[in-house]
């Protein structure tokens, strides 16, 4: 129990954090005890030296440090957290008003899958061409765009979204997707506006920028599957 009627010492306080950072406790719980007497703790007693201004236990380990500045300066823990100056770039704290729905103009599906789920990812790909008009796009076996897993993808018009999202959820076979809309934004389609199936997972999409004069304001979908069989009801 802690004595609270002695002075706090922040140089002995620091060392038994140092001590119980996961290193030290690996090297604790193979030693036990004698651990703790091979480093010369005695209650809260610590042999200590100077390494360069800062006051270090001598059970820290010697470390050549190589000479220069640092480019950050030195004072950058002084740093104060500030609030930021918006939720999204470009957009107030507080809307005035909610966004209408008709900004959707369409959707993207992307399904995520590994080494031990292509199999899955396969057969949901021939379920879903089978079944709905989509834009299909090709099998991405590494990270491509804002996606960080491998990945295929199809896209979907508005007015078959009420049957494609429910009828994803119920047969993802446990695979992450990504839902998202279409909007003039395609950086908060990915990052805000986004439904997860399953699991969510980081998306890279920080960067992501509206499109530029003279595009398209909003991702078109062009169908290119056929489909062949009717829809479970």
């Amino acid at each position: 129990m802690t004595d609270h009627n002695q002075p706090f010492d922040e140089h002995d306080d620091q060392a038994w954090a140092d001590i119980l950072s996961p290193s030290r406790r690996n090297m604790l719980l193979g030693g036990g005890v004698a651990a703790l007497a091979g480093v010369g703790l005695a209650g809260n007693a610590f042999a200590q030296q100077q390494d360069g201004g800062i006051i270090r236990p001598d059970f820290w380990p010697d470390i050549k440090r190589e000479p220069g500045k640092s480019p950050w300066g030195y004072e950058t823990y002084k740093e104060p957290a500030k609030r930021p100056v918006s939720v999204r770039p470009g957009e107030q704290i507080l809307p005035t008003q909610p966004r209408k729905y008709t900004d959707i103009k369409s959707y993207h599906a992307h399904v995520y899958f590994d080494e031990d789920s292509y199999h899955k990812a396969e057969l949901l790909r021939k379920w879903t061409v089978e079944r709905f008009p989509v834009e299909l796009g090709h099998w991405n076996y590494e990270p491509v765009g804002p996606h960080v897993t491998p990945s295929f993808y199809f896209g979907f018009e508005n007015d078959i979204a009420p049957v494609v999202i429910p009828w994803l959820q119920l047969n993802s076979l446990g695979l992450t997707i990504l839902l998202h809309p279409n909007t003039e934004d395609p950086r908060a389609d990915h990052l805000y506006y986004a439904l997860w199936v399953n699991r969510a997972q980081p998306v890279n999409a920080y960067n992501m920028k509206k499109p530029a004069p003279g595009q398209p304001p909003v991702e078109q979908i062009f169908i290119n599957t056929k489909p062949t069989v009717k829809v479970e009801a």
